[in-house]
């Protein structure tokens, strides 16, 4: 038998390390060639390491969250016939989690219409258990009272005034406790102090239900993954960016009212009109006035690109975490390709199968909670983009017309830009311009 090291390959151009997100294996398994033993994390994507070589997995190099140099030792494999030596596995990308500068998007796609299901939330690390010592499980054994010793007994009826000394009643207001929840076992059920400390050690409850007990117990959960990278560009665009965040009430009845109508009208071929493409649209209207908003700041550089396209970023939640596909060139496309293009890049997220390209490139980026959207949100900011257009819940509200109050359908836009470039003048102007195009939905169709 002998001894076979796996080394960590080149996963990516320019790439010198990689986060370990995932072991398949472990210490005593065996393994044949290509199966799948670990997946690394870069900036790019998750990257399955396969085997090479049949064997015995004898060793692992390192705990999920270390970062691993590139050449590396990853694994070490008890294989037979003659030493092979080292070698380095050919990677295999597995289903990207993030495109470089999309993690930041703080919040889920909303792109659900009005009364339908609200998309599940992101996986999360609930199901993550600690693993109790020795000492830690013989302590909580110790605090547990037994359930044949927990002293019972109903609540005296109001008015009914406990037996109880003074002193015991001075101390039972101190502790915030109502005697007549108290069980007494002196003479004539009066309360006393071993009662009192019998009842603060979770010792006496109602009856046929065990008493609350304080939770003590603390939970740590390492930062791992898409966690991690999404809390690194969180920071970074924290650390960098000035943002400044305006909020404008927007009504969209009419909008609605011509959604509906078209969406009775679709083809059946045609994906179902949501508010998504219509405000899609009306971005590029506004930024062919404001070009400087479709822009990347290159704030080492000292360099603002603005882009001739316009390619938008939506924040989608799967169960991966949240991912950023982008719609490219939404300047050369009609409503119903906005819709299409939307909902097969947010279908190929949540499968996990859509390709860096679909990831990344994005100028400027949409976020919503949709049905959770709340009244007003901050959205971050997606570095290096310099705006956000945050979408929140739409609601009937009333509006005074001049003469009366009537409903109409309201939401507000939640929109944020980089403070460093863009003056608050412009900001307001570009998002007067959104509210313009929206609340007369015609103006979006208007060429010129």
């Amino acid at each position: 038998m002998r001894e076979h090291v796996i080394k960590l390959p080149d996963v990516g151009e320019g790439v010198a390390e990689a986060e370990l997100v995932e072991w398949h294996v472990k210490v005593g398994d065996l393994v044949r060639e290509d199966t799948v033993m670990a997946a690394v994390m870069t900036d790019k994507a998750t990257v399955e390491i396969p085997s090479p070589v049949e064997g015995e997995v004898t060793w692992l190099g390192g705990e999920i969250g270390d970062r691993i140099a590139v050449g590396a030792p990853l694994v070490r494999l008890k294989t037979a016939g003659e030493d092979t030596g080292e070698s380095v596995a050919a990677p295999r990308e597995a289903a990207p989690v993030m495109a470089d500068g999309q993690a930041e998007a703080p919040i889920a796609d909303g792109m659900a219409e009005e009364g339908e299901a609200v998309p599940p939330p992101p996986a999360s690390f609930s199901d993550v258990k600690p693993t109790p010592t020795p000492q830690a499980a013989s302590a909580s054994a110790t605090r547990m009272p037994a359930l044949g010793r927990m002293r019972t007994g109903a609540p005296r009826p109001e008015g009914e005034k406990p037996l109880a000394s003074p002193a015991v009643r001075q101390r039972a207001r101190e502790a915030g406790i109502d005697l007549r929840g108290v069980t007494g076992t002196g003479p004539a059920g009066r309360i006393l102090h071993e009662d009192l400390d019998a009842f603060l050690r979770g010792e006496t409850s109602d009856p046929g239900r065990p008493a609350a007990v304080a939770d003590t117990s603390v939970e740590e959960v390492k930062v791992v993954g898409l966690r991690r990278r999404i809390a690194e560009k969180m920071a970074r665009a924290h650390a960098g960016i000035v943002p400044i965040t305006y909020v404008e009430e927007v009504d969209v009845t009419a909008l609605e009212e011509l959604r509906g109508k078209l969406n009775a009208d679709r083809r059946g071929d045609r994906q179902k009109l949501t508010l998504l493409p219509f405000l899609m649209r009306a971005m590029v209207v506004a930024i062919r006035e404001q070009p400087h908003i479709n822009a990347h700041f290159d704030d080492e550089a000292g360099i603002i690109r603005r882009f001739g396209g316009v390619h938008i970023g939506i924040a989608t939640q799967t169960d991966a975490g949240l991912m950023v596909p982008v719609v490219r060139h939404v300047e050369a496309r009609d409503l119903w390709d906005c819709a299409a293009e939307v909902g097969r890049l947010a279908e190929a997220a949540r499968a996990g199968t859509a390709s860096r390209e679909e990831l990344s490139g994005s100028t400027i980026s949409i976020t919503s909670l949709g049905a959770l959207g709340g009244i007003v949100t901050t959205p971050v900011i997606n570095h290096p983009e310099v705006a956000i257009v945050g979408v929140n819940r739409m609601a009937v509200r009333p509006l005074w017309d001049g003469r009366e109050f009537v409903p109409r359908k309201m939401m507000n836009l939640s929109s944020s830009f980089d403070h460093r470039v863009i003056d608050g003048w412009d900001a307001a102007i570009f998002v007067q311009k959104l509210k313009a195009l929206l609340e007369t939905p015609a103006l979006i169709f208007v060429e010129g």
